[in-house]
């Protein structure tokens, strides 16, 4: 039967018997063969936006191969790839393509990490966690005799009162 179609999605109507049902088709594009490093990126959702996934890239916190790499460079399905975030550093391996931002669990999907980058992670993770376990945050800020104090024990100066 005849239906409607927009944006990919065809809608139909049916009839099963006496009841009438109405079924969805959705049309998927051709994945291509290659993708621009930036738009990947952002689809992975490795970056928010793409500029922020550009200004990476730039900044040398993004390698192929182990190679630094410029913005346009095309990825395609198997290549390796080095992301620096913060502290964390990521090896994954390109599984599948897509131009499109999509939800975080089809996100997943494009790419593979390494376990070797996954248990690094971790110990980073714990070693973060661990070095700022003794810390006890202040219920308020420092008071004015408090910041005398403080300035005096970080500059080692004694003042006369």
């Amino acid at each position: 039967t005849p239906g409607l179609r927009e944006n990919g999605v065809e809608l139909r109507l049916e009839n099963c018997g006496s009841i009438p049902s109405i079924l969805f088709a959705m049309t998927i594009p051709a994945t291509p063969d290659k993708v621009r490093l930036d738009k990947w990126l952002w689809a992975a959702r490795f970056f928010k936006t793409r500029s922020l996934a550009k200004a990476a890239i730039e900044g040398g916190k993004v390698h192929c191969a182990g190679q630094r790499v410029k913005v346009a460079r095309e990825v395609g399905v198997g290549d390796e790839l080095t992301i620096r975030q913060g502290p964390d550093k990521r090896d994954v391996r390109v599984l599948a393509l897509s131009e499109q931002r999509h939800g975080a669990a089809a996100a997943a999907l494009l790419y593979e990490e390494t376990a070797a980058s996954m248990i690094a992670r971790q110990q980073r993770a714990a070693e973060r966690k661990a070095a700022s376990a003794g810390f006890i945050p202040s219920a308020r800020k420092p008071g004015k005799k408090e910041r005398r104090q403080i300035h005096r024990f970080v500059t080692g100066t004694k003042t006369i009162t």
